[in-house]
């Protein structure tokens, strides 16, 4: 079972954890990333393209999915305004066994950041406001996977 979601509502890590896990899985993994808050930041804006940032989630769910014996998938990524400590994104994955679980996590976290349409503005409490650009760190955790 793979879900996917791409929303401004916050994310109810609990509920969406007992969602996912309907028993019977060997191992779950699991991803939650926040808004940092240092250096005075008071938002972290996300902006995306409805469809193609939808269409990338479900793109990299399902090549987790073809690349691991996985039992379930959850892979839900926030956008719009967000304050520090917000949830921006959650990543399940349940299989047999934990090997597969943690790739598949760590495999969607490291790609997520490069391959799907997001961009990032940071506002801080001084009045600055600057989008955040794809770090080389980024990039070549991703480029592990190819």
């Amino acid at each position: 079972m793979i879900r996917v979601s791409v929303g401004a509502a916050a994310i109810d890590v609990a509920a969406e954890y007992a969602a996912h896990d309907s028993g019977g899985h060997g191992a779950s993994a699991s991803f939650v990333g926040r808004v940092r808050g240092a250096g005075g930041l008071a938002e972290l804006f996300l902006e995306h393209h409805p469809l193609l940032t939808e269409r990338g989630l479900v793109a990299l769910a399902e090549e987790a999915a073809a690349r691991w014996n996985l039992a379930a998938l959850t892979l839900i990524h926030r956008v719009g305004a967000m304050a520090p400590g917000d949830t921006i994104v959650l990543v399940l994955a349940s299989s047999r066994h934990r090997a597969e679980a943690l790739a598949a996590c760590e495999f969607l976290i490291d790609r997520l950041k490069t391959d799907v349409m997001l961009w990032k503005r940071e506002t801080f409490a001084d009045g600055r406001v600057a989008w955040v650009e794809e770090r080389g760190s980024d990039r070549a955790r991703a480029e592990r996977w190819d």
